[in-house]
């Protein structure tokens, strides 16, 4: 008598379940780990998939495997977890949709890796011999999307335990992915830019960071009054912010509530990067934080600028050389700029810095040419070449500082053009700056400036001559004593800047997400990647960076 189809795969059901729940178990293991950063973090959703996760680990080992001693720990960490319950409220962090291709790369990769292992201590029981490398690659492609690679293996079994683990991983990587790319984002607040320059244009006049809050990968919390804002950002569990609040000085206490309370409510740790001496009275004392000086800003008053004297002979020498180069400056408001050269300027920029990365946060607007940043000041350096074509190979871009003042964003220059561009290029714009109406110039950041000025004076103690040289060494590749050095040739006032946290345990941390945000390190970020290896291809002569000729300046 024939066997029905029921009856021929009745024998296999339960080896089949069998399998099914290791590949189960394995994904449930993967889970998890992938949860634990924000089970450390208080997430309640991380919570909420951990527990549900552990259940079902416990019954699958416990009635399935009898693996007792491995379902009584599950089930002991589930009952832990529901137990402390109330230690997990922090809310979801907002994502952007990058986070899902980071997720499918980095856990695509790691999935695949573990395939590879999970084929390879089974290779005693393939079917054949001198299976190569390949064919486990193939094996394991094939596997992670539910199809059957080229190996075989002695027994039926082993096979299904191969191919339901490995599509249990391609199944959590793609489910992950999907989960991040649908999931809503909470982007920038539509007039958010609107109402911040608002703000700027009746009290930007208090601090000269106050216009980069308004670089787009930033975000922007209102006090409830809505007369004073906090721009920050969130790097690695921490939210930075930049400079002083914006606004009123009344509403400021409002705004950094709202801060505080949100960074509670996400499990973020709250810091300020950059922040004035009265911005860091306010956030110690409605916060509870603490304040440590990070650094100084040097300010140039462009009416009292003159490179006279004694201690501006380098400065003047150097300028005066570079001008008798051939070299002549232009300031100019962005607005004022025909949309050509603001396409040329922006792509030699571009060329200028070539590979290297893009640095900037607390002092830095991240775009050039913005048709809504028209108070914007560009400042050039052009030079004649063999035709008589007038090249521009230098330029500074400076964004508004209330009504009457300005902040350095960018300084780049064609490497290939002779050093002293940019002092000539920084002197040309205090000598402008009257033409615009402006009163006072806000340079580079020196960081721990205190510290190596006081180093080098006579007297100075052993520890502060270790301090000193342990920034010189940082120089090699942070640009610490370079700053100081170049912002010193102009007779500044030095204007302190702190770094405000909650507690000294929380410095490393922010230490790093700083480094992070100033993209002094640089972590691998695939979407970017991606449209880099998109967009590139073979450099002929005509591609490579060349000045930029300005036929009608």
């Amino acid at each position: 008598m024939q066997e029905t189809r029921i009856e021929r795969i009745a024998t296999y059901v339960p080896g089949l379940a069998e399998d099914v729940a290791r590949a189960a178990a394995l994904a449930a293991g993967l889970l998890l780990v992938m949860l634990a950063r924000g089970l450390r973090r208080r997430k309640r959703r991380a919570w909420e998939a951990a527990v549900g996760l552990l259940a079902v680990s416990a019954l699958v080992q416990g009635f399935r495997h009898h693996a007792f001693i491995p379902a009584a720990v599950s089930a002991v960490l589930c009952v832990a977890l529901i137990a402390y319950r109330k230690e997990f409220y922090a809310l979801g962090d907002p994502r952007g949709r990058k986070r899902a291709l980071w997720n499918f790369v980095v856990l695509g990769g790691c999935s695949f890796a573990l395939g590879l292992l999970i084929v390879g201590v089974r290779a005693d029981q393939e079917t054949g011999h001198g299976i190569a490398f390949l064919d486990r690659v193939q094996q394991v492609g094939y596997g992670m999307i539910g199809a059957y690679g080229p190996i075989e293996y002695t027994s039926d079994r082993v096979g299904d335990i191969v191919h339901f683990s490995l599509l249990a991983l391609g199944v959590v990587t793609a489910i992950t992915s999907i989960y991040l790319a649908l999931r809503p984002v909470t982007m920038r607040p539509a007039d958010s830019d609107e109402r911040l320059r608002s703000l700027l244009a009746d009290e930007g006049r208090r601090d000269s960071l106050g216009y980069f809050a308004l670089r787009e990968d930033k975000s922007v919390l209102f006090s409830p009054s809505g007369k004073a804002a906090i721009a920050y950002r969130v790097v690695s569990g921490v939210a930075l912010a930049g400079g002083d609040p914006i606004g009123d000085y009344e509403a400021w206490p409002g705004a950094i509530k709202e801060f505080l309370h949100q960074c509670t409510l996400h499990a973020w740790t709250p810091a300020v990067m950059g922040c004035s001496e009265l911005g860091g009275q306010v956030w110690t004392r409605e916060g509870g934080l603490k304040a440590l000086e990070l650094g100084d800003e040097a300010i140039v008053d462009c009416a009292s600028f003159s490179l006279s004297g004694r201690t501006m002979r380098n400065v003047r020498q150097m300028v005066n050389r570079i001008e008798r180069g051939g070299y002549t400056c232009r300031m100019r408001r962005v607005r004022d700029l025909p949309d050509e050269e603001k396409k040329r300027l922006r792509e030699a920029a571009a060329a200028w810095r070539g590979n290297a990365t893009e640095r900037g946060f607390s002092m830095a607007l991240g775009r050039f040419g913005d048709p809504d940043d028209g108070d914007c000041v560009v400042v050039t350096a052009h030079q004649d070449d063999e035709h008589g074509n007038d090249r521009v190979r230098a330029l500074l871009h400076f964004v508004p500082w209330g009504e009457d003042g300005l902040s350095l964003d960018l300084m780049r220059r064609d490497r290939t053009a002779e050093p002293g561009l940019n002092e000539l290029l920084i002197v040309a714009a205090l000598r402008g700056a009257q033409g615009l109406g402006v009163r006072r110039m806000s340079l580079n950041f020196a960081v721990f400036r205190a510290a190596l000025a006081r180093g080098e004076r006579l007297g100075a103690g052993p520890v502060l001559r270790v301090w000193r040289g342990l920034l010189v060494f940082l120089s090699r590749w942070f640009q610490i004593e370079s700053l100081y050095r170049f912002n010193a040739k102009f007779q500044p006032v030095w204007e302190p800047r702190f770094v405000v946290y909650p507690t000294v345990r929380d410095l490393p941390r922010i230490s790093w997400a700083c480094l992070q945000a100033e993209a002094f390190v640089v972590l691998p970020q695939p979407a970017e990647r991606l449209r880099q290896l998109l967009r590139t291809r073979p450099a002929s002569r005509e591609d490579k960076p060349h000045p930029v000729r300005v036929t009608n300046p």
